[in-house]
Parts: C-alpha cells; structure tokens; sequence
C-alpha cells in the first residue's frame, strides 16, 4: 500500500501543478491504515467515490467503453489547456510538450518496459491500427483473428486484405472458453506455412474473458509469427506487466481503466521490433529505430497526456491488487444473484476465476436484449451496453471504482423486476 508520504511524494515529481486541497479524498482514504480498502470496506470506497464529480441522476454500467475521470485529473488537463491557449506556440509546444517524457517514463514503469519501447497515442485504436497497418507483409501472408477481436481492429484488418492481397483467417472458441491450453490450440491450429502475424485481446471487449496471452505468443514465437495484443479494456484494469506476457507488441486505451483523460493510450514495442514497423504518420528515416516515431502525428493538446501522470499516481494510489478485487466484487453482486434467480439467466463470463475483472456479460431467456437495455435506459436511467454477436447477445454490465454497491443493486432489482412483470 502506498502510504500518504509516499503518495505526496509522488505528486510533487509527476504533476508539480497538483494541489494538496485537490488530493484530500485519495489521502483521507489512506488514513484509514493498512486494512483499509477490503472490497466490501465502504467507508474506503465512499472515499474514492468522491473523487469524482459524476451525475449521480444516471447509473453508469458501461465503464468499458471509457470512463470518467477523477476530478483531480480533469482539473490538471483544464489548467494546461488554458495555460496553452494564453500562447500556444510556446506554452504548449516548448513548456508542456517536452513533460510527455515523464508520462513515458511512469508508464514504462508500471507496464514494466525501457521508456524507449513505449509511445503515447490516442487511443488502443491507433495503437493497434499502428501494428496491423504498420508490418510488411506479402499477397498471400496469413494473419490469425479471432471473432472475438474488437470490430474496429477486425475492419482495418480486411482493409488491409483488400488493399495488399493477404488472408484473415478468423477462429472460433467456445464462451467462456474450458481452459487456456483450449485458446491455444484454436490459434494454434490454424497456423499455415504462411501465418505471419497473430491477434489476440488480452480481455475481450464482449464478455470481459481475459485470455492466455503469454501462453499464445509461447506458441507462436518459435514459429516466427508476430503476436499483437489489443489490450484497450486491461491496462490498469487487472495486474499484470510486459514480462508476465512476454509480448512483443501491445496496445491499449488509458481513457478506460486507468481514467486519464479522453484520447490517451500507449502503443509498446519491443526494442528490437521497432525498425521493422513502420508508422501511421510518415517519420524521417533518422528515426526508424526510435519510439517516438509513432508520435508523428501533428499537432495535438498536451494537456491530455500530460494529464495522463495525474491519473497513473491516483491509480497507484488506490493500488491494482486492491482496485481489481473492489471491481470483482461490484460486479459479483448483480451477477451471482442473477445467474441463481432463475435458470433464464445466463453470465457468459467465467465467475470465480482470474480470467475475469469488471466486465461481465449478462443473456435472459424471453427477454431482448436491445429492448431490456432501452427500456433501462429510459425507464430506469441506468447505462449499459448492448452486445450482439453470432455466438451470443445480451448486456454488458461495466461499474468502476466509483459505482456504488446501492447503483448495482437498483441495477440488479430492475432486471429482476423486468424478468418478473416484462418491459412495462
């Protein structure tokens, strides 16, 4: 656990603008001592939920998609801004801009890489646009997907096939799938004499199934394939670091779970991969082996990633241990009592296990799902996402550290409500 010095400490190197006054919740919730923060401790929680400035008239369950963020990180990104708009050509691109080096730098540190192998993009998107778009590859070059993969990466995929002639083969697998070792040989048996590049997401947009990552890129490197990983919904979600997938390449959103600003993520390369994959904005060739070149982008704010430290030290604060256990537990409490309701209900995501975090994917027999969720939007003012896929739909259900346990049971009573009487 971070404790208050420490934590202060911290601030005055990574967001020397930060006010004291602006970090009382985080540090009164500290004072509680070293047991404070158990899943179920709401005088902890009641704390961190007051970090945010929320419209509590509306239960938000769609903290997947992106995130607000804590007041404190807000406030700092609206002080650069307007610090930049007083001059911007030497407010933001000669005091602000050059502070990205210490956002790369506390990154780094906490995905467990060398600052020179991270960038700092907009989004997982880009991130991962930057991989698929960014290999040589050859007409008749295989690439690997899942059903499972985010649309957006699964379109910039077939754009490509159109445009350079290679192969998308997409698998199948079961959800939730019976065990790691079964992802892996779906993937696995796939491979051709031709496969080239593998992708895979760390946790699944759809139904929140973190999959074997580390056990895939085990598989595919000895065969020479590459290994993206579409991490927009796990950074700062659940623990893990660069080593503990032993991955080359990785992509992720920051607007989601680690609550920086809207329009943050970071791409990872391996050191020695860089050269080899080119970037989405043309870089001159003095920088084909450096990181930054995946920052050619224009002009831009630096507010928002600047922001981006801010959001990392309150995250770091609250401690990854003790955040995916507060999560886990907000979301066992709409899906235990709904999947033992009834045997209408269905949880597709695989409960009790590491294999899962805050997303969870929730199907009612006799009930639509695209009305279930208007009809909670509309009538009960609670947001939540409509998932429809081939294999299954339903809703995904997606509270983060601000959600109350009182908004997942309104929640819970809804459904139940609506499984009862209908959509009335």
């Amino acid at each position: 656990m971070v404790d208050r010095r420490t934590f202060v400490r911290s601030l005055a190197v990574t967001a020397p603008a930060f006010s004291p006054k602006a970090i009382r919740y985080l540090t009164q919730a500290q004072r509680s001592g070293a047991s404070a923060g158990a899943p179920d401790d709401e005088d902890y929680w009641s704390v961190i939920q007051r970090a945010f400035d929320c419209d509590r008239t509306m239960i938000n369950l769609n903290n997947g998609g992106v995130s607000p963020s804590p007041t404190v990180v807000l406030d700092q990104m609206m002080r650069d801004l307007r610090f930049s708009n007083e001059l911007p050509a030497e407010h933001m691109w000669r005091t602000l801009e050059p502070r990205v080096e210490s956002v790369r730098i506390g990154l780094a540190a906490q995905f467990g890489c060398d600052p020179e192998e991270l960038a700092i993009t907009r989004n997982a998107s880009e991130a991962n646009e930057t991989m698929i778009l960014g290999l040589d590859l050859k007409r008749g070059d295989e690439v690997i997907v899942s059903d499972q993969n985010y649309g957006r990466m699964l379109t910039t995929w077939d754009q490509r096939a159109r445009r350079d002639g290679i192969v998308v083969k997409t698998i199948k697998f079961d959800v939730p799938p019976p065990s790691h070792q079964y992802v892996v040989d779906q993937f696995a048996a796939a491979i051709t004499p031709r496969t080239r590049v593998i992708e895979v997401t760390h946790i699944t947009n759809l139904t929140g199934q973190i999959l074997p990552v580390r056990d895939i890129v085990a598989m595919a490197r000895p065969k020479g394939i590459a290994v993206f990983v579409d991490g927009a919904h796990a950074f700062a979600h659940f623990p893990f670091d660069r080593d503990s997938l032993d991955c080359d390449y990785y992509g992720t959103s920051l607007h989601k779970w680690l609550l920086a600003p809207i329009g943050t993520g970071f791409l990872y390369v391996r050191r020695s991969q860089i050269p080899g994959l080119w970037p989405l904005m043309a870089a001159p060739a003095s920088m084909d082996a450096n990181i930054r070149k995946y920052e050619e982008i224009g002009t831009h704010p630096a507010a928002n990633h600047n922001a981006i430290s801010v959001a990392l030290t309150f995250h770091q604060a609250i401690g990854p241990d003790r955040k995916v256990a507060r999560l886990r537990y907000l979301r066992d409490r709409w899906a235990v009592p709904l999947q033992a309701s009834s045997d209408r209900v269905k949880v597709l995501t695989p409960l009790n296990s590491p294999d899962s975090a805050a997303i969870g994917f929730v199907t009612i027999a006799g009930l639509d799902p695209a009305k279930l969720q208007a009809w909670l939007l509309n009538q009960q003012r609670i947001v939540t996402t409509l998932i429809v896929h081939p294999q299954f739909s339903g809703l995904r259900i997606t509270p983060n550290v601000y959600t109350t346990p009182g908004e997942i049971d309104t929640f819970t009573t809804q459904v139940l409500t609506a499984m009862r009487t209908g959509l009335t």
